[in-house]
């Protein structure tokens, strides 16, 4: 039986990315003890994986020497091989340490570096998911085209019943969140956006996309109409109805909102990679980042929202508290064409 370590330390949609990977080397080869390594932050992800054999965790903040004590946790299970799918200092000094041959995710950030800064597109045309395909190929694993898992426990999933009423039958799931200021829509464009939608809509995020959310619901309800979006109300005269959810759940039951909605909005982040492991539709919002990174949705139906005429972006291949240049027009000047029946 050989014993594979994979590491990816974070975030949300880079760990979902990598289920095709656990998957495929598990239904694939029969002698293999597979083990995942992610940060403690990060958990809930993995915890339910069947493919996952054995789990380890690097603790966060607050704790003493949390590398050195998770390398002396991974040296005792005398691995054959490493899956680096992060590829940085900290799996770097992980290899080091243990005795294993090892398979190194190419992260291509020259690539990355030259259209971010020169807008020279030398991006190869390929998902990041079959880059990660990639790495395990000398282990003679193939990508089976199965696209994304996300696994709830049941203690995780939402009943229906407990959403309001005008939510119980069928609604749109907006993840407003993002990790960064220039991937998520001002709130008067999330408005814009929300009203076109016309049905049911659950706001979802973390809590400190709570106040956001409360924005937006505040919008669409009777009476409650004050500066600065008058003039935006008197354009639209449509109404919808928001469930603002951000804060309110947790990420595994956000993702049973997502799994029972009829179809997904989402900035470039992690919940949209969760609802492409569902296999919804998606209308995926693109800021200051791009598709060209090979991060879009996975092996699903899906539609991007983008600026494709401003010169600057991409202006990073993350993203910024504000824009660099000053006008955000990325997302401020962005076109919410939708076709929604």
């Amino acid at each position: 039986m050989k014993k594979i370590l994979i590491i990816r330390f974070s975030s949300i949609g880079d760990i979902v990315l990598t289920t095709p990977v656990i998957r495929c080397i598990k239904t694939q080869r029969k002698d293999i003890e597979l083990h995942f390594c992610t940060k403690a932050a990060y958990k809930g992800i993995i915890e339910n994986n069947p493919y996952i054999d054995n789990r380890f965790y690097l603790a966060g903040d607050g704790h003493a020497h949390p590398l050195q004590s998770l390398i002396k946790q991974l040296k005792k299970e005398k691995y054959d091989y490493i899956i680096d799918l992060h590829n940085n200092l900290r799996t770097f000094i992980i290899k080091l340490c243990i005795s294993a041959k090892s398979y190194s995710f190419n992260k291509i950030n020259f690539h990355k570096w030259l259209y971010v800064n020169f807008k020279i597109n030398r991006l190869p045309n390929i998902h990041i998911v079959d880059r990660y395909m990639q790495t395990v190929k000398p282990l003679g694993i193939k990508n089976d085209s199965l696209g994304l898992q996300y696994f709830i426990p049941e203690n995780d999933h939402v009943d229906r019943t407990t959403l309001p009423e005008a939510h119980q039958h069928e609604f749109v799931v907006y993840a407003i969140g993002a990790k960064h200021y220039t991937k998520k829509l001002p709130v008067d464009k999330m408005i814009e956006l929300c009203d076109k939608i016309n049905k049911p809509v659950i706001l979802l995020g973390d809590k400190n996309d709570h106040e956001t959310g409360e924005k937006v619901a505040r919008f669409f309800q009777s009476n409650v109409h004050t500066a600065p979006y008058e003039q935006l109300l008197q354009e639209m005269g449509k109404k919808t109805v928001i469930f603002n959810g951000c804060g309110k759940y947790n990420l595994n039951q956000s993702a049973s909102l997502i799994k029972q909605a009829s179809v997904v909005f989402s900035h470039d982040t992690g919940l949209m990679h969760i609802a492409a492991a569902f296999k919804k539709e998606i209308y995926s919002i693109w800021g200051n980042t791009t598709p060209f990174f090979g991060m879009y949705p996975y092996k699903t139906k899906f539609k991007t929202l983008e600026n494709n005429v401003l010169k600057c972006r991409p202006c990073s291949k993350l993203g910024y508290k504000k824009c660099p240049k000053g006008h955000f027009k990325c997302m401020r000047e962005l076109k919410l064409d939708l076709y929604l029946p």
